[in-house]
């Protein structure tokens, strides 16, 4: 494999979402699940999310981004690829980690959906209580 057919994997997760990253040198462009991203994220901040680490270490036109990514709502998705855009941008350059560390985006977001529980009508919410 040549040094330019190199390219740097790594998985992303968020809520119930995973993101499978590959980064490649190339012009920029980002593929998600085989449509563009600005197809695939309607949402304005949903973009923003995931250039968040290549604005942060300066890598904006310097790779091709192709991911696949499953599960969960954009909101979820946008931060597993971010997290999957992290982790490969280290791979890369291990020198990036105290950058993105400090930005925050190295450390995966733990906050998931409370679970159900039985006599209640969600998480915490209890049912209607009738007093007559």
């Amino acid at each position: 494999m040549a040094a330019a057919d190199k390219f740097y994997y790594a998985t992303g997760r968020r809520k119930t979402s995973s993101a499978r990253v590959f980064l490649k040198p190339g012009k920029g462009n980002i593929t998600v699940n085989g449509k563009k991203a600005n197809d695939y994220l309607k949402r304005m901040q949903s973009r923003m999310v995931i250039l968040q680490p290549l604005d942060t270490t300066g890598q904006n036109e310097k790779f091709d981004i192709r991911v696949t990514v499953s599960g969960g709502g954009e909101n979820g998705q946008a931060g597993a690829i971010r997290h999957g855009i992290t982790r490969a941008l280290i791979a890369f350059n291990p020198e990036f980690k105290t950058i993105l560390k400090k930005a925050g985006f190295v450390i995966r977001d733990p906050r998931m959906v409370e679970r159900k529980k039985y006599g209640k009508a969600g998480a915490r919410r209890r049912y209607q209580y009738s007093k007559r």
